[in-house]
């Protein structure tokens, strides 16, 4: 089997015609601010990939959405990075609605049919938060609730037809306030997106500043966490688990771009080829592995300490296997043309996602000593 091969199978199987349409489209053009990326893996019924067959999703599992990943990661590094939070929001949703029933399940529905892009405002950037720490400010009225706040960066901020939020209301018949996820339409009055990233790599993932000024959110979209309780905290370790998968598997695609290169230039001696291919396939099977763990059942503190080992592990077969395929490449390739540059500075990407490593040393070596799992 040839290098990416299965990867992009799964992702021919899944999202039909998308790796054609991407591989139609140069590099550069891919990772320019206007992108046709977002658009083709919206065509392609990208979406709802996560989404359940029974509610007019592609019911990919685990494993399957970590190949698409990668495969994309390979083709885009900014639709494979924009596209994970996309499926972050969803996985979310998924777990909250997983009833199979009610208005909620709908929502689930209708951003699967309808091919809808969900942009995430949860709080997976902020340090001591949970996903579903509330992000924004809230207050509840007879209409709804309304909602204030800023995301920055969010991913998908000028594409995404919907942004989800979580929010603290007042419980039902006079409970205790209790958590909440809020569905804003992109085109709700007081909506805004505004320039905030820079920076020429990953530009793609159209990763702006999407400002909440009073929203109105009405109640049929807002799901309600109350009739959770005992699984809360089982959602947000999931919602964390599939975040550190997928963006583990985005960023070795990107890599893997620059592996398949090497492969594919028989200038490289064959030992320096087979040390990267090795290195390269070793991580992703430690990601499948995890993948593996997610599709057999809900994850549990153990299964999040495992996401988190495989992707600095991934972080550091990264920190190798990037700058040898570059040196590999050679200078003509680098000079001739911004892809392979490009390529490498994408692929660094990891090590800046939460919860960074340094933050995390302690907290894994307390759960090493048998204590809770906390993520900083």
């Amino acid at each position: 089997m040839r290098f990416l091969e299965r990867e992009r199978a799964v992702l021919t199987k899944m999202l039909p015609g998308l790796d054609e349409s991407l591989r139609a489209v140069p590099l550069m053009e891919l990772e320019s601010p206007r992108s046709p990326g977002i658009g083709l893996f919206r065509d392609s019924g990208g979406p709802g990939l996560l989404v359940p067959v029974s509610c007019k999703g592609k019911g990919a599992s685990a494993l399957d959405a970590l190949r698409v990943q990668r495969a994309l990661g390979s083709r885009s590094p900014s639709l494979a990075v924009a596209t994970t939070m996309h499926h972050f929001s969803m996985a979310t949703l998924v777990g909250l609605v997983t009833d199979g029933e009610g208005l909620e399940w709908m929502l689930v529905e209708g951003v699967a049919s309808g091919n809808r892009l969900v942009a995430s405002g949860f709080a997976e950037g902020r340090p001591g938060a949970g996903i579903l720490s509330p992000s924004m400010t809230a207050t509840v009225g007879s209409d709804g609730v309304r909602i204030s706040g800023v995301k920055r960066p969010c991913s998908l901020a000028r594409s995404m037809d919907l942004l989800t939020a979580s929010v603290l209301v007042p419980g039902e018949r006079g409970a205790r306030d209790e958590l909440a996820v809020a569905l804003v339409p992109a085109e709700s009055e007081g909506v805004s997106v505004s320039g905030f990233w820079s920076s020429s790599f990953l530009s793609g993932a159209e990763s702006d500043q999407v400002t909440l000024t009073d929203v109105l959110v009405p109640p049929e979209l807002l799901v309600r966490t109350s009739g959770l309780d005992g699984r809360l905290d089982e959602l947000q370790t999931a919602g964390l688990v599939w975040f550190e998968l997928l963006m583990t598997g985005s960023y070795l695609g990107v890599a893997s771009a620059l592996v398949e290169r090497v492969l594919l230039n028989e200038r490289v001696p064959e030992s320096e080829r087979v040390r990267l291919l090795v290195e390269a396939e070793g991580a992703m099977a430690a990601a499948e592995g995890v993948a593996r763990r997610l599709d057999e059942g809900c994850p549990d503190e153990s299964t999040l300490a495992d996401s988190l080992y495989v992707r600095y592990c991934v972080q550091d077969a990264l920190a190798r296997i990037v700058p040898r395929a570059v040196e590999l490449l050679g200078g003509l390739n680098f000079m001739s043309s911004d892809e392979v540059g490009h390529l490498a500075a994408c692929a660094n990407g990891l090590s800046l996602h939460p919860p960074a490593r340094s933050r995390m040393t302690g907290p894994l070596a307390t759960h090493l000593a048998d204590g809770p799992l906390t993520v900083t």
